[in-house]
């Protein structure tokens, strides 16, 4: 069974630079033109035929067109991989603006979404047919993809968070698996002082992690309403993640290496690594990147912030939308659907994607299949579970893809002087405010 590449850019939400600093003042200005068909019935688009450029980055992405094109011999798509995360956001912008060589279809992070959405340069799929699929998806993804009245995408997968932890290491020093973060804490000092390198997780800096972890923790920090954009990083949410997470900053519990790369892959296969906390998308990554852990590794609930919760965030994840700008949106959207909610799911779970649908997630077929590298654990029925956990009422800001880009210029400085993940946060807020303004947003 084919799975997920190591090192899949889909699920990871650390960006570099500010490629996209201006080009968002581009988004709230530019309404990109094409007609094609926005109110022409989709299956009857597909009947007649057409040719499609789609943008995607997912390998599944090629044998969901290939079966598409299969049952619809007059439709030809062509598949671009554009580049992955910032690489594709500045590309896509880029075609925007010049009005030329934008794709029908593109795949996005729900953290990206927004900004393409609010931009005016993603179509509004509510009439084309995704205003009946209500209930289809998880709360998470379904969420990620509206924005005011309207819906922009159709979720791909999603990344509801769970523990991830070598049981083998566990169970060599004789700590019990955390429920809930005091618990998680009381691990990792445990853990490193039995064994000096070692260390409960790792990370440099990473905004989708910090972000994931305030919104399980009850943090909204971003509001957003139209251009009316609210940012309070020092709502309780979001101090609980500073605070709990300061102390495993601060006495050094946490390995200073970077996800996803040769280190982070040698210390997950080698126990020096003991856990990740993160999205459902993971398993594949493991399979793909780190064999020397098959058998050793399992899956349990994300920690909780109060003993007995089951509450739990998403982290990672991508829809894929139609551009504004696309002259066949009917048939782009009958594809989008065949990829996100028909025929192509099976395809994308035998690839080893992790579903958005409730109907898979809740069928006894995914939910019994055991995991030969996780020692055979059913870690379907926990990722489901998971998924069913997500807190709503999350927001991403209309410039995330910017703010993520700056994350280790404030909040990061924690791992690497005196400064705390507090102070750093409220760096961070005034440069997003102050970003954000100059964008053309009214930030408070």
């Amino acid at each position: 069974m084919t799975r997920t590449p190591r090192r899949t850019a889909a699920h990871r939400t650390a960006v570099r630079g500010a490629a996209l600093a201006g080009a968002l003042a581009l988004t709230l200005t530019a309404c990109s033109g094409g007609g094609g068909g926005s109110d022409a019935d989709p299956s009857a688009a597909a009947e007649e035929g057409g040719e499609l450029l789609v943008w995607a980055w997912d390998p599944t992405v090629e044998p969901i067109a290939e079966a598409y094109m299969e049952a619809n011999p007059d439709v030809t798509i062509e598949l671009v991989n554009a580049g992955t995360g910032n690489d594709q956001y500045t590309a896509l912008q880029n075609a925007i603006g010049a009005g030329s060589g934008v794709p029908d279809l593109a795949q996005i992070e729900y953290y990206a979404l927004p900004q393409f959405a609010i931009g005016e340069s993603l179509a509004d799929l509510t009439d084309l047919g995704a205003g009946e699929l209500e209930g289809t998806y998880t709360p998470g993804p379904w969420s990620a993809v509206q924005q005011g009245e309207g819906i922009y995408g159709l979720p791909l997968d999603s990344g509801p968070m769970a523990l991830f932890y070598n049981e083998e290491v566990f169970a060599q020093h004789g700590i019990e698996v955390p429920t809930t973060w005091d618990e998680y804490v009381a691990a990792a000092q445990a853990l490193h002082a039995a064994d000096p390198n070692a260390y409960i997780t790792a990370d440099t800096g990473d905004a989708g992690l910090a972000t994931s972890l305030m919104w399980q923790a009850g943090g909204r920090p971003f509001q957003v309403d139209g251009t009316d954009v609210t940012i309070d990083l020092a709502d309780e949410g979001s101090q609980k993640y500073a605070t709990m997470w300061q102390q495993l900053v601060g006495e050094d519990l946490v390995a200073p290496i970077s996800a996803w790369s040769d280190e982070w892959y040698q210390g997950l296969g080698n126990g020096t690594i003991a856990t990740l906390v993160t999205g459902a998308w993971m398993p594949g990554n493991f399979e793909s990147g780190v064999p020397e852990g098959a058998g050793k590794w399992r899956v349990a609930p994300m920690p909780q912030w109060t003993e007995g919760e089951s509450v739990t965030a998403e982290n990672g994840g991508s829809a894929m939308s139609v551009t504004e700008a696309s002259e066949n949106k009917a048939l782009a959207y009958d594809f989008l659907e065949f990829a996100s909610a028909g025929d192509g799911v099976a395809l994308r779970l035998e690839g080893g994607g992790f579903p958005a649908t409730v109907a898979d997630l809740e069928s006894e077929e995914y939910l019994g299949e055991e995991s030969e590298y996780f020692g055979g654990q059913k870690i379907n029925e926990v990722l489901s579970q998971a998924a069913a956990d997500v807190s709503e009422g999350w927001q991403y800001l209309p410039f995330q893809v910017y703010g993520n880009s700056v994350f280790n210029d404030t909040v990061g400085q924690a791992y690497v002087s005196d400064t705390t993940l507090t102070e750093g946060l409220s760096a961070w807020q005034e440069q997003l405010t102050t970003y954000g303004n100059d964008q053309g947003f009214t930030v408070e």
